[in-house]
């Protein structure tokens, strides 16, 4: 059995995904094939690599995580494999791994497309990934799959400013559930903290957070709350806020992606 993760920005419409998975268990024996997420914004990176980020070391060792986001190959960004923590990573070398690493990986292959002449280039996450996928499936060193590279295409998210009593972050993500994700991580917080109380300042005036919460629960439903969520940011939330019941943070509190969120101590 291998499993294979697919994170696209295909979405359900239409017939891509269903295509790229047919062809997955056509040629690969036994493989178990996992939708990370195909919701992910057309073209966008960042979205898809705070995704997969966040999960990619939930799955078993030896993993196969196929990414289809901006897949296609140019002069700048040509495709690439990746081993890394035992687990292996298909994709276009397009800035989005550079941000899914906190670190330059193990091994990072450019995929020889020599190999590959054959196969149609106008849709690769079906017809060279999954080939590459295949290879890696029936064991085949990642080092027979290309030219071995030192790097990644580098993509650079916003950080935050800091100041000696201020935290300026800015919301890197919004969830499905309207929860605001900033990239304020919990050593940078308690760093500049050092004991002393603080507010976080939302957009609108008047609406600011005092307290940083350990759960969602821990406040009444639809009160604002503040969390350290499982990814280690920053996030602002509304407990069981969703659409019918009162609305998600994002919505209440008019706060979009890049925002900035205020943070400053006593």
């Amino acid at each position: 059995m291998r499993i294979i993760t697919l994170t696209t920005d295909m979405g359900h419409k239409d017939y891509y995904v269903a295509s790229i998975k047919g062809a997955i268990y056509s040629k690969i024996k036994e493989a178990v094939v996992v939708d990370i997420s195909h919701e992910i914004k057309p073209f966008d990176i960042a979205h898809a690599s705070y995704v997969l980020k966040n999960c990619f070391r939930d799955f078993p060792i030896g993993t196969i995580h196929i990414v289809g986001v901006n897949p296609e190959q140019t002069e700048d960004y040509k495709h690439i494999v990746i081993q890394q923590e035992g687990h292996f990573f298909i994709g276009a070398d397009n800035g989005l791994f550079s941000l899914v690493f906190n670190e330059i990986p193990e091994h990072i292959y450019e995929i020889d497309a020599s190999q590959f002449d054959h196969l149609t280039q106008s849709f690769p996450t079906k017809n060279i990934f999954i080939e590459v996928a295949g290879k890696i499936a029936a064991n085949a060193s990642v080092a027979t799959l290309g030219i071995k590279k030192e790097s990644l295409n580098k993509r650079q998210l916003f950080r935050p400013t800091v100041e000696t009593d201020v935290i300026k972050g800015t919301v890197s993500y919004i969830d499905a559930y309207g929860n605001i994700i900033t990239n304020v991580d919990e050593a940078l917080f308690e760093e500049v903290r050092a004991e002393r109380s603080f507010k976080i300042y939302l957009t609108r005036a008047g609406y600011t957070i005092s307290k940083i919460h350990k759960k969602y629960s821990q406040v009444p439903e639809g009160e604002k709350v503040a969390i350290f969520s499982n990814s280690g940011f920053l996030e602002i939330a509304i407990n069981k806020g969703v659409d019918g019941s009162g609305g998600g943070a994002n919505k209440l509190f008019g706060i979009k992606l890049n925002d900035t969120i205020t943070i400053e101590f006593e």
